[in-house]
Order: structure tokens, then C-alpha cells, then sequence
């Protein structure tokens, strides 16, 4: 692209890497799904292009943008920013490479003749664009004494941790993702959801090190629950989590959540980032119980060749045929299978 005013955009290679992620680590609009290892997660595992742009001045990285295609006959073809992530669009420390990163964008998504481009912004930043007002993230801020902590969620949800805490559960971390994934897939295929392959999670470890933990809860050495978490800066993300049948009634997934609370401010941690849920959803319940406020996401979209935003989400009728039999299909089959199927959906 054309230089403006000293600041040209280039794409990311194996050099830039360092100088992005300590741009992303500084940046106050980035995110942990903005780091620079999302690029080799998202095309190793999943086997989309990436582009993952960044605006430089003077040899001064200012903004980044990470950006993949996702291309599929039954799912509709878009440039997203980020794909299999709740956060992305452009991070950036000046209004001129927000803008130069965002025409980039667009052209791009112009040039390749996608149905849409979609910016998964936490602020509005195009508000002339088409917007989706499906979801809403959890945040809120910790306290170093688990006391505090514990007073601050609401007396039912407070009930459900102590039964947890009661129910001679022992939560360990994990160094492999085996445990973890024997729990998410079965919670996943009960909410009639295609499952990720196993190498997603073992790829997120390999490339994000100790800021992806894996924290599960048993009982009597059986595998009852457990979650995969990132770590950002001073921020805990328990991203995928699962349990088992016995889960509900053992109140472990109270008891892994406060868990992983308690040990995040311990090390220091001081947001606790309960992620990404649809309105109406029982996870959007179960997130307000603790005390959580829901605070909208602004999903933005460039339309080129659609003309209405994509509906890829269980919301959308046209595919509550396939939820329903899919919950109805043997785990091992959806393990097989839902890879196949879920690398499309983004």
C-alpha cells in the first residue's frame, strides 16, 4: 500500500513477530487474540490464509491488524478479523493507522470478492458500518483476597461454589490437553455443537507456553471438568471448558471457575475475562450469577458481495435441524467428524 504521511502497512513475517507481540503486550486496544501466534494456530490447525497486517512509521510498529478467509460453500465466504476468537479488528496507538489498516482491510476483502469483511471489535470503530448485536463479553476486576472475592458473588451463585467446595472435588493443572479434552467434547456434543480437533489444543500449549493453562477438576481420579484459560497481560480468559454428566450435580463447574479465580489473584491477575455469550444464552445466565455485567460487543461489518450481515451462529433456524441431530450422533463419531465441520464456522 501507498505510504500516508511516513506510515506504509506491511504483513507479518517470522521476523516481525517479537517487535508485534511486544506492540500488542504495550498496546492498550489489543488483545490476547491479537498476538502474532494466532497466525500459525489459525493456518496450521484450521488450514485458512492469514494476512496479518501491521501499520509502521520510522520503523515503529503503530498498529496491527490480524485478518484471515474463511471460504466454504455451506458457511459463506469472509475476511474476519479474528476467526475462532471473541476480540480482534485493528489495535493501534494513533488515528492514522486505525485508518490506513482499515482501508487495507477493505480492499482486501473488495479484491477477493468475499461476502463480507467482519471486525470483532470491543469498541465501536465503524459506526457507519452494518453491526451485529449478538453478543456480549463479561469483565470485571479482582481482588487479591479470595475473601473479597468470594463476598462479591452474589449469595445463590455463592451457595453453588461452597456445595462445589464441599463435594471432595481436587483441581490440578495439566501439562497435555487429554483430560481437558475428554470433557469439552462431551459437553460440546451435548449442546449439539461440532467438536475441535485435538491438535487445536495441543497447538494453542506449543505456541502460547505458560500464558495456556489447562485447569481440571476431578473426583476419585475421574475427570469431572475442566478449562482452558489465556493469560494476557494482568487478565485470565477461560476460553473452552467442559464437563462431564456428573458436572451439574457436583457443582464443578462452580467449584473449577472460583478455583481458577483464586489462583489467578494469587499470581497477580486482576481481570477475570468470562468471555464471549449470546443473549438469552444459559452461559450469559451463568456468567451474571457470579456478578458479572454484560457489556456489548460491537461486531462490525463491510459488506461487498452480501447483502445482509452472515448469520453463522446456532441462533440462525436454518440450522437447528443439524443441532438436533447432531446431539443424537455417537461422541466418537462428532470427535471424527466435527473438525471437519467446525474449521468452517470461524
Amino acid at each position: 500500500m501507498k505510504p500516508m504521511n511516513n506510515l506504509s502497512v506491511h504483513e507479518l513475517t517470522d521476523v516481525d513477530k517479537e517487535r508485534w507481540d511486544t506492540f500488542v503486550q504495550r498496546c492498550p486496544d489489543a488483545t490476547f487474540f491479537h498476538r502474532a501466534g494466532w497466525k500459525r494456530v489459525i493456518e496450521e490447525v484450521f488450514g485458512h490464509r492469514c494476512w496479518f497486517l501491521f501499520a509502521e512509521r520510522e520503523g515503529n510498529i503503530e498498529g496491527v491488524l490480524p485478518l484471515s478467509q474463511i471460504k466454504s460453500r455451506l458457511f459463506g465466504n469472509t475476511l474476519i478479523s479474528l476467526p475462532f476468537c471473541v476480540y480482534g479488528g485493528v489495535a493501534a496507538s494513533s488515528i492514522e493507522s486505525r485508518e490506513i489498516l482499515t482501508k487495507a482491510a477493505v480492499d482486501m476483502a473488495e479484491s477477493f470478492g468475499v461476502d463480507a469483511l467482519e471486525m470483532r471489535n470491543i469498541e465501536q470503530h465503524q459506526p457507519s458500518w452494518e453491526q451485529k448485536n449478538l453478543y456480549v463479553t463479561f469483565r470485571k476486576e479482582i481482588d487479591p483476597d479470595p475473601e473479597v472475592n468470594m463476598k462479591n458473588i452474589p449469595r445463590k451463585q455463592r451457595a453453588m461454589v461452597r456445595k462445589g467446595i464441599k463435594a471432595d472435588l481436587s483441581a490440578d493443572w495439566d501439562e497435555n490437553s487429554d483430560r481437558f479434552y475428554d470433557a469439552y467434547s462431551r459437553s460440546v456434543h451435548a449442546l449439539g455443537t461440532p467438536v475441535f480437533s485435538r491438535r487445536l489444543f495441543s497447538t494453542l500449549l506449543d505456541e502460547f507456553g505458560d500464558n495456556c493453562r489447562i485447569l481440571t477438576v476431578s473426583r476419585e481420579k475421574k475427570t469431572i471438568s475442566s478449562v482452558l484459560s489465556f493469560y494476557f497481560r494482568d487478565e485470565v480468559l477461560p476460553y473452552y471448558g467442559g464437563g462431564s454428566s456428573e458436572a451439574r450435580a457436583l457443582k464443578a463447574n462452580d467449584f473449577m471457575y472460583w478455583e481458577l479465580m483464586s489462583r489467578s489473584a494469587e499470581d497477580g491477575i486482576r481481570i477475570f475475562d468470562f468471555g464471549r455469550s449470546k443473549e438469552g444464552a444459559g452461559s450469559y445466565s451463568f456468567k451474571k450469577n457470579w456478578g458479572f455485567e454484560p457489556r456489548p460487543l460491537h461486531y462490525e461489518y463491510h459488506l461487498v458481495n452480501a447483502d445482509t450481515v452472515p448469520e453463522v451462529n446456532p441462533n440462525n433456524p436454518k440450522y437447528q435441524l443439524f443441532i438436533n441431530l447432531w446431539r443424537k450422533l455417537p461422541l466418537s463419531v462428532t470427535q471424527w467428524l466435527g473438525p471437519h465441520i467446525v474449521k468452517n464456522l470461524g
